[in-house]
């Protein structure tokens, strides 16, 4: 049985604080509902303290600044600081850099490529924070192809577009799965029902 204590409350001031004037792609909602939905998932799925913890602060270093590496390691510790570390496949500054240059397109491929890599061989507690973050957002990517007002259109939001970001949703259905994930059976489900919806005939990965 998880027993969450203060750790956890303090996570979730920090990611609120973190992410403050940040939003979910294409709408208006805080961007710490996604936190708290990967957070719960853990929980659903047998997770700790410290993944839960993990899971509300998986986006700090991706989205916020590389700086907050170290603040979280002396805060929360090193179980956390290594989880959040190896969830994270890129760094605001490292995306703002390839938006300049022109290469975002490369860069995120680049980017995906190498943290399905990672994720093969990734130590099992890392690897059920970033399968409740994948599956989070595979049923909101699920929920706004249901929608009739959005529907395909979901994937202009992404770098990758339609077709790598189905490959790339394939191929971590299929590393979960390889993995026994505990939530790869319903994450695999979910991304069945997003390639039917995008009209996706077969599901290809991402190369």
């Amino acid at each position: 049985m998880t027993v969450l204590t203060h750790r956890f409350t303090d996570a979730i001031d920090y990611a609120r604080i973190a992410h403050a004037a940040q939003f979910r792609k294409g709408s208006d909602i805080p961007y710490i509902h996604h936190l708290l939905g990967v957070a719960s998932l853990v929980l659903e799925y047998g997770g700790s303290e410290d993944q839960a913890i993990a899971g509300l602060l998986h986006d700090v270093l991706e989205d916020c600044g590389e700086e907050h590496a170290a603040t979280i390691r002396a805060q929360f510790g090193d179980v956390v600081g290594a989880i959040v570390e190896a969830c994270t496949d890129g760094t605001v500054e490292g995306k703002a850099k390839a938006e300049a240059d022109g290469t975002a397109v490369e860069h995120w491929r680049e980017r995906k490529l190498n943290y399905l890599a990672h994720l093969r061989a990734e130590a099992a507690e890392t690897l059920l924070v970033s399968g409740c973050d994948k599956l989070h957002n595979a049923r909101a990517i699920l929920g706004d192809l249901e929608d009739p007002a959005v529907s395909v259109a979901v994937f202009e939001r992404f770098t990758g577009k339609r077709n790598d970001t189905l490959r790339y949703y394939q191929s971590l259905a299929e590393i979960f799965a390889s993995r026994n994930a505990p939530m790869a059976r319903v994450f695999a489900g979910t991304v069945v029902l997003i390639h039917e919806l995008a009209g996706a005939s077969e599901r290809k990965v991402l190369t």
